[in-house]
């Protein structure tokens, strides 16, 4: 299964994922519809289930993986971004 990050970094294999709330099983925001609920939960749940998967295989191959909720404050976020790429590059040489 092809997957895609919402940003990535090949060369220092930093993948950044935005999850949205809806969509990713947020356990703060996410809803559970009323409407077909046991097709939407199957399918959320499943969306969670391809986020770990999709970690792990990242992991195992060196990735590191930055996940943020779409409700969380993106100043913040990129903070985090910028640490973890500057922890990843190599000094320049001069």
């Amino acid at each position: 299964t092809r997957r895609r990050a919402d940003l990535a970094f090949p060369r220092l294999k930093i993948a950044v994922m935005i999850d949205g709330c809806f969509w990713h099983g947020c356990p703060k925001h996410g809803t559970w519809p009323k409407a077909n609920a046991d097709w939407w939960r199957e399918k959320i749940l499943e969306n969670v289930r391809r986020d770990r998967d999709t970690d792990w295989k990242l992991a195992g191959v060196g990735w590191k993986v930055l996940r943020f909720w779409e409700h969380e404050d993106p100043v913040a976020a990129a903070y985090a971004v910028a640490a973890a790429v500057k922890g990843k590059r190599r000094p320049r040489q001069r």
